[in-house]
C-alpha cells in the first residue's frame, strides 16, 4: 500500500515537473521572433535568436510574429489618371515585420496588418496615379523608345498625329515614388516595406472608347492626308503627261514639215532636172502644173473670175488650141 502511494506520488511529481517545464520554457525556430506579455502587457525585448528559451509559467504568454517576408495582394481598384481617365490598378507588394515589439502594440496580428498595409498603399497608389498622365503609367520607364507606325510617324507634321507625349519618369519610377511615400508611415508600426508593384493595369470601358475614337480620328486624319497627297501628286502627273504629249507632238509635226519640205525640195528639184531638158518640156511641166491647180481650188460648185493677164486664165483661154 505504502509502494503503491509512493508510486502514485513519483508520478504526479513527474506530471508537475512536465506541466512546469512547458509552460516554463518554449522554443523559438529560425522563422519567427517571440513577443512575452506577461497580463496582457510585452515584457523585455523580443526574442530573436532561435532555440530553447524560458518564461515565467502560468504569468506570462508567447505570441510568436512571422520573421520571413510575407506579401501583399492589393484589391483591384478604379482611380483617375492627371488627365481624367479611369483604369483599373492591381498592385502587390512584399513586407516584413522590423521591429516586432512596435507591430505588437499597434497592430497585434498580421490581420490588422494587412488591412493597414491597404489603407496606406492603396491611399498612396490612388495619389501617385492621380499626379501622373496614362502614358507615364502604362510606360514602363522613360528610356525606352516606343514603336511609331510609319505613317502615323510621317504625319507628325499635321496636328497631333502619332505625336507622343514626353515620358517623364514611366511606371518603374512611380512605383519606387510609392514605396518612398509609404514606406515612413509603415515604419510607425514596426514594418519594413520592401516592394511595391503594379500587377494589372486595365482600361475602364469610358477610357477604351476614347482610345478607339482617337485612332479612328487619326487614322482618318492619315487616309485625309494620303488622298489629299494623292490627289496632287495625279494633277502633276497629269500636267506632265500634258506637258509631255504637247511637246511630242510639237517635235513629230516639225519633223513631219521638215520632211514633207525636204521631199518637196527634192521633187521640185527631180521635177526641174526632168522638166527643163527642152522648151517643150517647160511648157509641159507648166501645164502639168496648172492643171494639178486647177484640180485642187477648183469644183464644180465653185465660181471664179479670172483677168485675161492671169497665168491661171492662160490655159483655158487657149483650150480652143488657138
Amino acid at each position: 500500500m505504502a509502494r503503491t502511494l509512493m508510486t502514485s506520488g513519483a508520478l504526479l511529481v513527474l506530471v508537475a515537473l512536465a506541466l512546469l517545464a512547458n509552460t516554463a520554457t518554449y522554443i523559438v525556430s529560425e522563422t519567427e521572433q517571440v513577443i512575452i506579455t506577461q497580463f496582457g502587457k510585452p515584457r523585455g525585448q523580443p526574442v530573436k535568436e532561435a532555440g530553447l528559451h524560458f518564461k515565467t509559467p502560468f504569468v506570462q504568454e508567447v505570441h510568436r510574429i512571422e520573421k520571413r517576408i510575407l506579401e501583399w495582394d492589393g484589391v483591384r481598384t478604379e482611380m483617375p489618371t492627371r488627365d481624367k481617365l479611369y483604369i483599373s490598378v492591381d498592385t502587390f507588394g512584399r513586407w516584413q515585420i522590423e521591429d516586432p515589439l512596435k507591430y505588437f502594440v499597434k497592430l497585434r496580428d498580421e490581420r490588422s496588418a494587412q488591412s493597414r498595409l491597404d489603407d496606406i498603399l492603396g491611399s498612396e497608389t490612388r495619389n501617385a496615379i492621380a499626379k501622373h498622365d496614362l502614358i507615364e503609367v502604362i510606360r514602363t520607364t522613360k528610356d525606352r523608345q516606343p514603336q511609331v507606325d510609319e505613317t502615323l510617324e510621317a504625319g507628325a507634321g499635321n496636328g497631333s498625329i502619332g505625336v507622343l507625349h514626353p515620358i517623364r519618369k514611366g511606371r518603374k519610377l512611380i512605383e519606387e515614388e510609392i514605396r518612398e511615400a509609404a514606406r515612413p508611415k509603415l515604419e510607425a508600426f514596426g514594418i519594413r516595406l520592401l516592394d511595391v508593384r503594379f500587377k494589372r493595369i486595365n482600361y475602364n470601358p469610358s477610357v477604351v472608347e476614347k482610345i478607339y475614337d482617337r485612332m479612328e480620328s487619326e487614322r482618318d486624319q492619315i487616309a485625309s492626308r494620303f488622298r489629299s497627297e494623292g490627289e496632287g501628286e495625279a494633277a502633276k502627273i497629269l500636267g506632265n503627261r500634258e506637258r509631255d504629249l504637247n511637246v511630242i507632238q510639237s517635235e513629230a509635226y516639225q519633223q513631219v514639215q521638215t520632211i514633207q519640205g525636204e521631199a518637196d525640195a527634192r521633187a521640185t528639184e527631180i521635177y526641174a532636172g526632168a522638166y527643163n531638158q527642152s522648151p517643150e518640156a517647160r511648157e509641159l511641166y507648166d501645164f502639168i502644173k496648172s492643171m494639178e491647180t486647177y484640180r485642187k481650188v477648183i469644183d464644180p460648185g465653185t465660181t471664179m473670175i479670172f483677168s485675161t493677164e492671169s497665168e491661171l486664165f492662160r490655159f483655158l483661154n487657149n483650150a480652143s488650141g488657138k
